[in-house]
């Protein structure tokens, strides 16, 4: 376990002071570069969102903060806004209405509140009379509220300055790696849970609910729709269901879960099967656990995140030939790309606030964008590799009859072991996930050092 060098109060203020550098530094670049209009920013209104209802209900649906208000606040609420000037301490308009439907307080810890000016509203509208002067920048999903607030329209939502954050978000301090850590501390105790409740012949609800017991959360503080597939709903990659039924003879399991703590997500994938599982399927779980694990050992600074996807793809397509699953060569099977036929994602994406948090495929803060090669169009991070640089790896090997079924009549249908996948069909498949931050040598797990024993040596015992 890593031992935390200061305390939250510490490295929260020394997050928030880099916010603040952050934006004043973007706000001084966009007036160096810019001509137009958009140089005038002067400070900028974050807005945290507004509640929205199901279409035709007066049902709420569950709420989750702007990515660029959650960077600021811990806070998961509707209407709030935060103003940051410069040469000002950030002001937080904490928006409480009067209602009795619901409960509306907000209590931050004093190690928040003492970071902001704190002022209390009851409604949005009574914004205007505390913001003053021109030149503000609104950021959030509602334009016409900014619009409402007297922002001119070019200064709603302005894409240098969003492409300038978005690409500084990638960028950890250590007050976001403490909350990422914790986040996957508690996410490694609900998989440890999932995974008895797996290996006892719990169906795929039960897992869910033992995960979330575990946490002791509740489905809408999860960060992202738990995935829980058993056998071959495994090979659905984001699969959203929970079967209830009895699954007591089911041989695999894959888990994609995380947890959330002060805004940040952990994102955490594990496969685990039963003694009783098809003896390849079992060789290749072991195989993909160690190609999760040598990828975290090439991370390195200045590091392209391509090469480490280019190594993943290779390393399936060696696999393919080394358990007969495909003929040929693994050379032959990239060039025909047919690794990607089994794992059709990217090895990976950014993490923070958001689990596929924003800028992945930007070159720089300007916003120019590197998109990923051709044959690999869902990688969601092209990124150079830099110090503090929070990503997941998360090597997948999938039988998917979506993907491979067309191959059966195709031009490179000598290429597969026809009898072997349908045979493995029933097993879906396999993804190893772990969140990974970038050091100034290599790279820290922030997963691993919180998980008692790999998969493999937990299989051993059972």
């Amino acid at each position: 376990m890593t031992t935390l060098a200061y305390t939250t109060s510490e490295t929260y203020s020394n997050h928030v002071n880099r916010l603040i550098e952050v934006y004043e530094n973007a706000i001084n670049a966009i007036s160096t570069n810019s001509c137009g209009p958009i140089s005038h920013i002067e400070s900028v209104l974050i807005h945290s969102g507004r509640a929205g209802h199901y279409f035709g209900d007066d049902r709420s649906i569950p709420f989750q903060a702007y990515g660029h208000f959650s960077h600021w606040l811990p806070v998961n609420q509707p209407d709030q806004f935060l103003h940051i000037r410069a040469g000002e301490k950030p002001t937080y308009f904490q928006i409480i209405p009067s209602d009795f439907w619901y409960e509306q307080s907000i209590d931050l810890p004093d190690w928040c509140a003492e970071q902001f000016q704190l002022v209390t509203l009851t409604a949005a509208n009574q914004l205007p009379r505390h913001l003053q002067g021109k030149g503000i920048a609104y950021l959030g999903e509602q334009p016409g509220l900014g619009d409402s607030l007297g922002i001119s329209a070019d200064m709603l939502n302005p894409q240098p300055l969003l492409h300038y954050l978005d690409f500084n978000r990638a960028y950890k301090n250590e007050y976001e790696l403490e909350q990422l850590r914790a986040a996957n501390k508690l996410a490694m105790t609900g998989h440890s849970a999932a995974r008895e409740c797996f290996l006892k012949g719990g169906n795929e609800f039960q897992i869910h609910m033992a995960y979330l017991s575990a946490c002791e959360i509740l489905e809408n503080e999860c960060p992202y729709t738990n995935i829980v597939a058993l056998d071959e709903k495994s090979a659905i990659l984001h699969y959203q269901h929970k079967r209830r039924g009895s699954r007591a003879d089911s041989r695999v399991l894959l888990i994609d879960a995380g947890c959330r703590v002060n805004g940040y997500g952990s994102d955490v994938t594990r496969t685990s099967v039963r003694p009783n599982v098809n003896s390849l399927f079992q060789q290749l779980l072991i195989k993909m656990e160690q190609l999760e694990k040598d990828l975290v050992g090439l991370v390195k600074p200045r590091m392209d995140y391509t090469e480490l996807h280019s190594y993943t793809l290779r390393t399936i397509a060696e696999l393919l030939v080394d358990l007969e699953i495909c003929s040929g060569n693994a050379t032959e099977l990239l060039e025909r790309e047919i690794p990607q036929l089994f794992m059709p994602h990217g090895v990976g994406h950014l993490l923070g606030v958001q689990v596929h948090d924003v800028g992945g495929h930007q070159s720089d803060q300007n916003g120019a964008i590197l998109p990923p090669p051709p044959h690999s169009p869902a990688l969601r991070n092209t990124r150079e590799l830099r110090e503090s640089m929070v990503f997941t790896i998360e090597p997948g090997f999938y039988f998917i009859p979506l993907l491979l079924e067309p191959e059966r009549n195709g031009s490179r249908a000598e290429l597969f072991n026809w009898s072997l996948i349908d045979e493995l069909y029933s097993c879906g498949g396999i993804r190893v996930e772990d969140n990974i931050c970038v050091t100034n040598t290599g790279a820290e797990n922030l997963t691993r050092q919180f998980e008692v024993g790999s998969q493999i040596d937990l299989r051993k015992r059972n």
